[in-house]
């Protein structure tokens, strides 16, 4: 199999800064939009998630609701990209979460690679959260999570946006799945930590290149960014 690798992931700052509680960025939902169509984040304050899909961008609230970005809205992490497919994958058998990822790994090849993917279908159930607002002083990352919202939709139709990251980028990024989830009517989503897909269609963009921008904020300047144990806070966390 082979692909054409031309892909790439624009992202503003670190999963690791995002740890430690460097909750305000400076990075637009407008200048998100120059550099991609596709992708997921989170808002300042942690204010809920972000997810774009054909170049709309949704603010998933803690409730489990969607509504479309402000343009102004600003975002202390977020990773975008043009999402233009390589693979598609049908799966028509009922598949749990690996399931799923087993089948895309064998489609993606090789696990070093970054790899944007799109899975539309039908889910018996998608297991949802979303972290509430945060105030200052912010807490760290692990402690925020504590308050987080969860939301379970069943028998819905939708799909699952985002990435699977190699185990090099983490810290950096997420690495292994980081998927959001967005209903068909586009109303209702959140962070998905899990699911089980009834029948859908499985859309892999295999991406070569990583453009990283560092947030030029005060808050950013002064972390410490020293992230030794970021493999373990971010499985915690992000559900890996």
């Amino acid at each position: 199999m082979s692909f054409h690798h031309d892909s790439e992931i624009y992202q503003t700052a670190t999963m690791g800064a995002l740890l430690r509680g460097v909750y305000d960025g400076d990075t637009s939902v407008r200048e998100l939009l120059q550099h991609g169509d596709f992708g997921l984040g989170t808002f300042n304050a942690l204010d809920g998630e972000m997810v774009m899909v054909d170049g709309q961008c949704y603010h998933l609230g803690a409730d489990g609701s969607a509504a479309p970005a402000a343009p102004d809205e600003l975002l202390p992490f977020a990773a975008v990209t043009r999402f233009r497919p390589h693979h598609t994958v049908t799966i028509d058998t009922t598949s749990d979460r690996p399931e799923v990822s087993a089948v895309i790994d064998e489609a993606a090849g090789s696990t070093n690679r970054m790899v944007a993917l799109r899975i539309t279908g039908e889910f018996s159930v998608v297991h949802t959260r979303a972290v509430t607002r945060q105030h200052q002083p912010y807490a760290k990352f692990t402690d925020a999570t504590r308050d987080e919202k969860h939301t379970t939709f069943t028998d819905v139709r939708g799909e699952l946006l985002g990435f699977r990251m190699p185990a090099w980028v983490q810290g950096i990024s997420v690495a292994g799945y980081h998927l959001h989830f967005l209903d068909a009517d586009r109303l209702r989503g959140g962070h998905a930590f899990d699911y089980r897909l009834s029948r859908g269609v499985v859309e892999l963009s295999v991406c070569s290149d990583l453009h990283l921008r560092l947030p030029d904020t005060p808050e950013f300047d002064d972390a410490d960014l020293d992230t030794g144990d970021a493999d373990d806070e971010i499985r915690r966390t992000e559900g890996n």
